[in-house]
């Protein structure tokens, strides 16, 4: 992985965007919806840009950038027609510590800037690290029509409620269990029933045990999809062998990972409520398919 995702808090955040042309416009057109502080350089100023200097959002230098313009910058956007100087202040950029990004120039970018999906405090980047940022859009375009609007007021709703639930429920499990049953019910609406299914989700609070069992050595690529919802639900995976890396990115990171148990303490895990993945070779899933019935095995293409 090349490039590690990260979602900066930007309040406060100093920016600097060199050029003010169509490219630096697509770049503000983003940044403009963050809370930084941004400046804009650049002897010529296209009208969207000026727009948003009128509206007070940006600060604006009609000039040629200079080295002081770098100092106390957090981030430096590079978006000038001059590929030199686009170059010149990226290397000046990075003496200095500061994270540079020059548009269209991947070999001159500390960072890159991902195609974006906004549903307010939802918020969905899709990267290609620069090899193919059209198939990025196609991806974002794919998004856009599945995540619907009502997703920016509903997780302003769940942000208003989460200390509410965190004073009413000690337990992280319980939390956890408590949002899942309210996504289930309220599933991606905001409606006059929001409400509703709020409270009617800390009526119920039984935890339900979940036993799956995978054979070491399955290719995660032949995962039943019907699979992949309960790997993120695990609370813990046993496993004497280190699960392979494909089948480890499918699963609930912060999931406990320890040794197989002994079968007992599955019983008593499983009557706890415990959702757990068991990985083990053939001979030790047969054994506990036949010692616990309920148990879900994730076979290629079934289970």
């Amino acid at each position: 992985m090349q490039y590690f995702p990260l979602f900066v808090d930007t309040q406060g955040l100093r920016v600097l965007l060199v050029g003010a042309g169509e490219v630096a416009t697509r770049k503000l057109d983003l940044l403009s919806r963050t809370d930084a502080i941004i400046h804009v350089v650049a002897p010529e100023v296209a009208k969207d840009i000026e727009m948003y200097h009128q509206q007070g959002r940006i600060r604006l230098s009609r000039r040629v950038v200079t080295q002081d313009d770098i100092a106390n910058i957090d981030i430096v956007y590079l978006a000038t027609a001059n590929e030199q100087l686009n170059m010149d202040f990226a290397d000046l950029a990075n003496e200095r510590g500061i994270w540079v990004n020059v548009v269209d120039n991947p070999s001159y970018c500390r960072f890159i800037t991902p195609s974006i999906v906004d549903r307010g405090r939802l918020v969905v980047a899709i990267s290609t690290a620069g090899a193919a940022p059209v198939f990025a859009r196609t991806i974002r375009s794919r998004l856009e029509t599945m995540l619907p609007a009502t997703l920016a007021p509903l997780f302003d709703f769940v942000a208003s409620k989460r200390e509410e639930v965190q004073q009413t429920l000690a337990d992280g499990k319980d939390r956890r269990l408590f949002w899942e049953r309210f996504f289930n019910s309220n599933q991606d609406k905001f409606d006059n029933l929001t409400e509703q299914r709020y409270i009617d989700a800390f009526q119920d609070m039984t935890r339900h045990g979940e036993i799956l069992l995978l054979t070491e050595h399955t290719p995660a690529c032949l995962l039943p999809i019907a699979a992949m919802p309960l790997l993120q639900k695990l609370d813990v995976i046993y496993s004497d062998e280190p699960v392979d890396d494909d089948t480890n990115e499918l699963l609930r990171r912060d999931a406990n990972r320890t040794s197989m148990p002994k079968l007992s303490e599955i019983s008593q895990q499983y009557e706890l409520g415990e959702r757990m993945l068991i990985v083990a070779n053939s001979e030790k899933i047969a054994q506990l398919i036949a010692h616990f019935p309920i148990a879900k095995h994730l076979r290629p293409g079934a289970l």
